[in-house]
């Protein structure tokens, strides 16, 4: 039986994935083929963030079909993939700044183009999944 988070599950999340973490990421493209691949993410509030392409093979899979699976570090659960649009737009100002303080190490090694308008963010908001820690096995409804 799943449980919404809790105290307990909101530190074990925030303190594993609250920053730079690489999460296995599944989407299913419009002929019901699974995707996978690694993303950098950033936990926040019953969320992953990830800074991608808007022109991307899973954002275009995420246009057809938003739900999704990760997986990553003791932790898997499904979630709905939401494009928040471009990172400079006003309303992901607070976030975007949380992204770039996060993803510090390689942000503007090359790999970011803040002046392309393809450049988004990609909520993964979470509605329920199963974390480990030291043990215990703990079934959250993110909902």
């Amino acid at each position: 039986m799943s449980e919404k988070l809790n105290d307990i599950t909101r530190a074990i999340m925030d303190e594993r994935f609250g920053h730079d973490t690489c999460i296995s990421l599944a989407t299913v493209d419009a002929g019901g083929k699974p995707w996978v691949r690694t993303v950098n993410a950033l936990y926040a509030d019953g969320s992953f963030y990830v800074i991608t392409n808007a022109a991307s093979n899973k954002m275009k899979q995420l246009a057809a079909n938003p739900t999704v699976a990760i997986c990553g570090d003791w932790f898997t659960a499904h979630g709905i993939g939401e494009n928040l649009g471009h990172i400079l737009k006003p309303e992901n100002a607070v976030m975007a700044d949380r992204l770039r303080t996060a993803f510090a190490a390689w942000y503007a090694n090359g790999h970011t183009n803040e002046a392309d308008p393809n450049t988004i963010i990609l909520r993964i908001r979470l509605t329920d999944g199963v974390l480990a820690n030291h043990g215990t096995w703990y079934s959250i409804d993110f909902t």
